[in-house]
Formats: structure tokens, sequence, C-alpha cells
């Protein structure tokens, strides 16, 4: 562990805290999620996995399947969504990181993003 001091103090405790304080974590996309194009929509199709027949269905655009391909079947944080966004759309990386806060909630909230 690389130790940076300056006057007398130890730097390396509070990145440590730093670190370690994110309140964002390592997210998964949910593995039994599926993409189809029906009709020109790319929708997911995931089974509830319950007693009854139910499969829930959302639309995605252009935006969300970018992420989606980019990010499935491995971990990763809200930052790297957010790159993935400013990389290809060409945006601030304050406003990327407010769309991957915006996708990751509406992943979460469908039961679509664990983690």
């Amino acid at each position: 562990m690389h130790k940076v001091t300056s006057h007398g103090c130890s730097c390396f405790l509070l990145y440590f805290c730093m670190k370690f304080d994110k309140q964002e974590t390592a997210m998964r996309i949910h593995e039994k999620m599926k993409v189809r194009t029906v009709a020109g929509e790319n929708i997911v199709v995931m089974p509830d996995g319950g007693d009854t027949d139910i499969t829930k269905v959302v639309a995605l655009n252009a935006s969300a399947l970018l992420l989606y391909n980019a990010l499935q079947g491995r971990d990763f944080e809200l930052e790297e969504a957010a790159q993935i966004l400013a990389d290809q759309y060409s945006i601030s990386g304050t406003q990327a990181l407010s769309d991957a806060r915006a996708w990751v909630d509406d992943m979460k909230r469908n039961g679509l993003i664990v983690g």
C-alpha cells in the first residue's frame, strides 16, 4: 500500500474511508433477463418465477439497450455505466451520471438489476 504523507499526517486513512463510504456498490443485470426485438421495439422478457404464470415485459430505449449490451454478464458500478453513456453520446460526466442513475433506478424498480 502506498502511503502519502503531508505535514506528518497520513492520508491513506482518508482515502480508505472515502473508498468504502461509496453509496453505490457492484451491481449485475439479472441473469434471467432476455432482450427480444418485437415489432421494432427492444423489450425485456423476464419470467416472474412465482407460482403464477406471469411474465414481466419492459421496453428499452436505445441508451438502455446500449448499457444492457455493454454490462450484461458481469458486475459493474454506476460510474462504468455513466462512462459508457458519456463516450457514446459525448455528454458531460454530470449528465452521464444522472442518466446512468436514472437507468439503474428504473432497472432496479423493475427487478432487472440485482445488487
